[in-house]
């Protein structure tokens, strides 16, 4: 692995200043994400909210889009939560869905099989033991291993695997899909799932983590010969910015790799990314959509700003209590999700989301200042994680 720089913390007493949130601050925060999740069951059990709004409102799809589980994933947190049957009536539904569109195959030709099953049918299995839930979990987790190449160590992210333009191609997102290769192997005691993700997470951490621990969106890996090619970007401002939400997916994903992995290392990279992101927030400590703007009139992007929140608070799950970080990260973490609830919350009334504010992909101008459906989910992830003790679906 690079030696990565890891830059201290420069901003103490700004990310300090905030004073951890009491019982009661989480409960309305999180009663204010419920209020918006029942204004929208009605139209989201039969159908999903699309990826990304428009003017605020999502239009309703079928079980076709890549984001789909993070809805799902909203309902068995509010069912974890509140204990109420509705939300687990309409993630039920949603589960016989998923395994419908893995046992047709339909729009599987990337790797977000992990953000699509690991919190919705995976969760279901912990929650409620579903048998269907199980299968579809694992028909996701095959189609998710099919995309993997020895050769690189990497799972194509996007398109054919016949596809020489696509062959190779890994992106940091990947991170978060790769829990349910782990998932997999702890159902059925094989350990090609597993060993899989443990490939990929080192070519993740040896190619798409720079030296000053900032990240590439994207890399691209020669699958004759396994040798690395080069780093690009797909939403980031250029191939040698920093998109802010592939950071947030590092530190969440590198955390996570090393729950799963035990390999400590991991927990110094997600450090190291979380300094650097932490390091590059403007004022209100909402990142802007990519790091290389650190204040001005970019836009923000709620989403990134959500996820880094739970990849923090999953960081610090796994540091000693003697870390001069630690608390810092959990503080952060809350500073974040608390402007998230009080500036940014979708209006009750004329939008069907959670958190305005969003960018989906900048490049193509979709999904600008809006609501993104995963934003929305990792917000209220983030406020579970702060109000208990909670086991992660990921």
């Amino acid at each position: 692995m690079t030696t990565i720089n890891h830059e201290p913390i420069r901003d103490r007493a700004r990310l300090a200043t905030t004073a951890l949130p009491t019982a009661a601050d989480l409960d309305l925060a999180i009663a204010n994400v419920l209020a918006r999740i029942d204004r929208t069951l009605p139209d989201f059990t039969d159908q999903f909210p699309a990826p990304s709004s428009e003017g605020l409102v999502y239009p309703a799809i079928g079980n076709i889009e890549w984001t789909n589980g993070f809805w799902t994933g909203m309902l068995w947190l509010a069912y974890e939560l509140t204990g109420e049957a509705r939300y687990r009536a309409a993630a039920e539904t949603q589960v016989r869905s998923f395994l419908d569109r893995a046992e047709q195959r339909i729009n599987v030709a990337h790797h977000d099989l992990g953000f699509l099953y690991t919190p919705s049918a995976c969760a279901a299995l912990r929650l409620t033991g579903d048998a269907d839930a199980r299968r579809a979990g694992l028909l996701a987790a095959d189609l998710l291993l099919e995309r993997f190449d020895p050769v690189s160590g990497v799972i194509q992210a996007w398109g054919d695997l016949n596809d020489p333009a696509e062959a190779g191609r890994m992106i940091i997102d990947c991170n978060l899909n790769l829990p349910l290769l782990y998932w997999a192997t702890a159902q059925t005691g094989d350990a090609k799932y597993r060993d899989a993700a443990e490939h990929h997470l080192t070519q993740a951490a040896r190619y798409l983590v720079r030296a000053d621990a900032s990240t590439f969106h994207t890399f691209h890996m020669d699958t004759a010969t396994g040798a690395p090619l080069r780093g690009t970007t797909h939403q980031g401002h250029g191939d040698d910015s920093c998109w802010a939400r592939g950071q947030a997916w590092g530190i969440y994903g590198f955390a996570l790799g090393y729950a799963h992995s035990g390999r400590e290392a991991l927990v110094g990279l997600s450090a190291s990314l979380a300094n650097y992101f932490l390091n590059r927030l403007p004022d209100d400590l909402v990142c802007r959509w990519d790091l290389i703007f650190t204040d001005g009139d970019a836009p923000a992007d709620t989403s990134a700003a959500a996820i880094a929140a739970c990849g923090l608070l999953e960081l610090v799950r796994h540091l000693p209590a003697s870390d001069p970080d630690r608390d810092l990260y959990t503080n952060a973490a809350w500073g974040m999700v608390r402007r998230l609830d009080a500036d940014h919350l979708a209006p009750l009334h004329g939008s069907n989301g959670v958190l305005a504010h969003g960018v989906y992909h900048m490049p193509k101008r979709i999904g600008v200042n809006e609501c993104c459906i995963w934003g929305d989910y990792f917000h209220l992830e983030a406020l579970v994680r702060l109000r208990r003790v909670w086991r992660p679906y990921w």
